[in-house]
């Protein structure tokens, strides 16, 4: 993990305070502690409407030490590019210093849905920022409404699991691999298994210059039914069965940054999950789901492996 110690990063101030209103237990808030950590340059933040934004800005109040734009839920993108391009004007006017970092944060709802049209006219411009995406798989500020990162037979309140459906049928997107197409050149998925990844990640997106992208899984403690103290557990368990495969994408080059020793079945990931519980409900199971989204892990993981596999080739031939 690239130049990072924690034990150098522990007494430094964080430009989120301790005084925001999010749920005990998120994992929102550790995401974006952690990926802060990373940033040591001056920094613009812009945040999509979500359950960060409403719990961080509770007007007059605001949790933030840094200069904070609050935008729409499907805007960020287009915000960000926006104050990047007016700096780079103000910076060759000599008005503005130049080493300003800019970051976009929103959940997954103002990322793979509503904002998806914002962020991907900004990668494609090729704007200097950083966005991240903290993703808990689902409209959670609203009330657990499924989204376009809702897995397949997770429980949701537009998917309901009942004797018919199993959840949420659909596969969800593959919103790193959307974003890397667009030839940015950084590309990044993590979550909280491993503070030094996450921060590193982060590190070398807002470094790298033009547009990056980091895409972290947080749990949302409430709607995945998980106890409140097992958010790094739950993330170690997504890491683990491959669920959740933690790589980069430098310049197109696919590199992954974990492989499990062991690689645990998925079962595991969702027997920990309430939002999973009716497809183990005694005489209800629904073992035909369970199958399905693992055959999914093991296509997602195979394709991953292919991709890294021609990137070693290329980079070894040139």
């Amino acid at each position: 993990m690239s130049g990072v110690r924690l034990k150098d990063l522990a007494g430094r101030k964080n430009p989120l305070t301790e005084g925001h209103r999010m749920c005990p237990g998120c994992g929102s808030p550790t995401a974006l502690r952690q990926a802060f950590m990373g940033i040591d340059d001056p920094v613009v933040v812009v945040g999509a409407t979500g359950c960060m934004e409403v719990s961080s800005t509770v007007y007059p109040y605001s949790a933030w030490r840094v200069p904070f734009m609050h935008v729409a839920f499907e805007n960020a993108a287009a915000a960000i590019s926006g104050v990047a391009a007016a700096h780079e004007v103000l910076a060759r006017r000599g008005a503005a210093r130049k080493d300003i970092k800019f970051v976009a944060f929103g959940g997954d709802g103002g990322t793979y849905d509503i904002g998806l049209q914002a962020l991907s006219g900004a990668l494609e411009r090729g704007h200097d920022f950083t966005y991240i995406c903290y993703n808990n798989q689902g409209y959670m500020n609203t009330g657990a409404q499924r989204s376009g990162a809702t897995p397949r037979g997770a429980n949701a309140t537009t998917s309901p699991a009942g004797r018919v459906l199993g959840g949420k049928l659909e596969r969800p997107k593959n919103m790193t691999e959307i974003a890397a197409a667009h030839d940015i050149p950084y590309a990044a998925q993590t979550t909280l298994h491993n503070p030094a990844d996450l921060i590193s990640k982060v590190r070398r997106a807002v470094e790298t210059p033009g547009p990056a992208f980091v895409n972290v899984l947080t749990p949302c403690a409430l709607f995945w039914k998980i106890e409140p103290s097992d958010q790094v557990k739950i993330c170690s368990l997504a890491a683990d069965t491959r669920f959740w495969p933690v790589y980069e994408v430098i310049d197109g080059r696919h590199v992954l940054s974990y492989t499990p020793k062991n690689p645990r079945p998925l079962e595991d990931f969702l027997r920990a999950q309430g939002r999973y519980a009716h497809l183990f409900k005694k005489g209800e199971e629904r073992a035909d789901l369970i199958a399905q989204a693992q055959r999914d892990v093991d296509e997602d993981w195979e394709k991953l492996l292919g991709k890294c596999s021609r990137s070693a080739l290329t980079s070894a031939s040139s």
